[in-house]
């Protein structure tokens, strides 16, 4: 049986900002905000029965309208980087905004991740759809085109939370979607997540350069500090002096994915202490291994979080796509639906 409660706030500048719930009988439960679409928390229980959140965020849901690193947004237009903000298109350059000095990240300054979405509700016995839809027009943040945008979330009674895309458009754009969660599977927030054990099914990333734009090669990393083809400790090589870590103080890669048919998962992260296990399927060509390397200092539920208090494993295409025509293909362009889907599941390792 699932439960779904919405409860409602208002900001000072008279933003209503809806918080929904979704609760399963025992207790496990998700929280989902129509701010941003943001994911804000996963309660769920550990081998030894304790409920705990292991979603990253703010303390509270106004507490999102201040600055804060994407915690749980749905982001785009453009997820990831593009070099220097501009992508020429159709024989025409666009700009858009370098929000990243000098580059554009996650959709600019104003990007999906700052909407209020517009929402509706099914409660199923064994399911629960909170569907949501919004509008990016022509030109905002630079990026051409009317956008339309629906983001379904569908949480069960498995504990499994599926997103699905959906996006049309009525000129060529680029478009690459994803959520951005902090996953801390320990169910301590003042805890780190360097023991962590990380399983990626890639044996390429985009090579990038030091401001990490993709050169446009994709490098090999079997056997590398960044092969996780064998589940590995996150805190094994993390503070390596290794070339391929030198410009990001921890893991910020973009894996190129083996097999990414939503038949398999492409990423598994388990903490062996709480038994916690997060299975990721995906139909995007690549994911992104981020371990919170710049939190330090950020205000978050119980306080202010340290460096690598959370790992992100954001599905997506490669970043700056845009940019490289040999990459997998980006432009979304009018009559064409873009569509995709990523599932998160959380369990308990046996």
């Amino acid at each position: 049986m699932i439960t779904c409660k919405t409860e409602n706030f208002k900001s000072d500048l008279g933003l209503n900002i809806a918080l929904i719930t979704i609760t399963l009988n025992d207790g496990t439960n998700i929280q989902i905000t129509n701010y941003g679409g943001i994911f804000h928390a996963w309660y769920c229980l550990d081998k030894d029965g304790h409920l705990a959140d292991v979603l990253l965020g703010r303390k509270d849901i106004l507490g999102y309208l201040d600055n804060h690193p994407y915690f749980g947004t749905i982001t785009g237009r453009y997820a990831n980087r593009i070099a220097f903000g501009k992508f020429a298109l159709d024989d025409q350059q666009y700009f858009v905004s370098t929000n990243l000095p000098p580059h554009h990240l996650h959709g600019g300054f104003s990007g999906l991740d700052k909407k209020i979405w517009d929402f509706t509700i099914l409660e199923r016995e064994k399911e629960a759809i909170v569907t949501m839809t919004t509008q990016s027009p022509d030109l905002e943040e630079g990026f051409p085109g009317n956008l339309s945008l629906t983001v379904t979330y569908t949480f069960t009674d498995k504990n499994e939370l599926t997103i699905t895309y959906n996006a049309q458009t009525d000129h060529a754009t680029p478009i690459n979607l994803t959520n951005h969660c902090y996953f801390n599977l320990s169910g301590n927030q003042n805890e780190d997540i360097l023991n962590h054990d990380v399983w990626i099914n890639a044996k390429k990333i985009t090579a990038v350069d030091e401001t990490l734009i993709p050169t446009g090669e994709l490098l090999n990393i079997e056997g590398s500090v960044l092969d996780f083809t064998t589940i590995k400790r996150i805190g094994n090589h993390i503070f390596s002096n290794d070339p391929l870590l030198k410009n990001t103080k921890g893991y910020d890669h973009n894996f190129v994915l083996e097999d990414h048919d939503f038949t398999q998962p492409i990423a598994i992260a388990v903490h062996p202490t709480s038994g916690l296990r997060l299975q990721v399927f995906t139909d995007q060509p690549a994911i992104q291994l981020y371990t919170g390397n710049h939190l330090d200092g950020t205000e978050g539920k119980s306080g202010f979080y340290k460096d690598y208090a959370g790992l992100c494993l954001e599905t997506q295409h490669y970043p700056d796509s845009p940019n490289h025509t040999h990459f997998p293909n980006t432009i979304l362009r009018p009559g064409i639906l873009f569509h995709s889907k990523t599932m998160y599941k959380i369990d308990v390792m046996i």
